[in-house]
């Protein structure tokens, strides 16, 4: 059991037959009436976000999320295949479980498989990948003073905004939090 009074960033909590985790908190300590605190938190299955206060002393089950490093091997069709490196087992997941940051991975690359009671919920990718850039339009001499960017599309078919100087062929790195261009690699 964890108390509300006991929450800090990324805790895990079971509230309502959901799994939430704390994304931002504070203690409140008003002059007159009740000590509360004021929470963020997002659920973890289906990524919602809701602000609540709770009493210091309410009290919520611990909800123990198992993160697990797998391989990315391939898909096939909307079932994508991920290896665990120790027991060499295969793992199909379906296309919806994946996440928005997936676009990011290609194969043979560790990811993190996250569970909840044996049931799979997501898919963590890598905070940076290196990707080669496939296609973009050649950059100018002289336009690179600027901060003007142009689109690149990168080996996993995903397109993402880079500075004029990157080519066909550059190794990018890429925050996969945001989808953003970090420099070269």
């Amino acid at each position: 059991m964890i108390s509300a009074g006991d929450f800090r960033n990324g805790v895990t909590f079971e509230m309502d037959g959901q799994v939430y985790q704390v994304i931002e908190f504070q203690h409140v300590k008003p002059g007159k009436g009740a000590a509360f605190v004021r929470t963020k938190y997002k659920n973890v299955i289906s990524g919602g976000v809701v602000e609540r206060s709770f009493s210091p002393t309410d009290k919520f089950e611990n909800a123990y999320i198992e993160r697990k490093e797998m391989q990315y091997l391939y898909n096939d069709g909307d079932l994508y295949y991920f290896m665990d490196m120790d027991t060499y087992e295969q793992m199909p997941l379906n296309r919806a479980t994946l996440g928005d940051g997936f676009k990011f991975v290609k194969e043979e690359m560790m990811v993190k498989v996250l569970s909840y009671k044996g049931n799979v919920f997501a898919v963590e990718p890598p905070t940076f990948v290196e990707l080669t850039v496939t296609e973009t339009e050649p950059g100018v001499a002289g336009n690179t003073v600027t901060n003007t960017m142009k689109p690149a599309t990168l080996e996993t078919g995903v397109e993402i905004k880079v500075p004029l100087f990157v080519n066909i062929g550059d190794t990018l790195k890429i925050d996969t939090r945001t989808g953003e261009y970090l420099g070269r690699a």
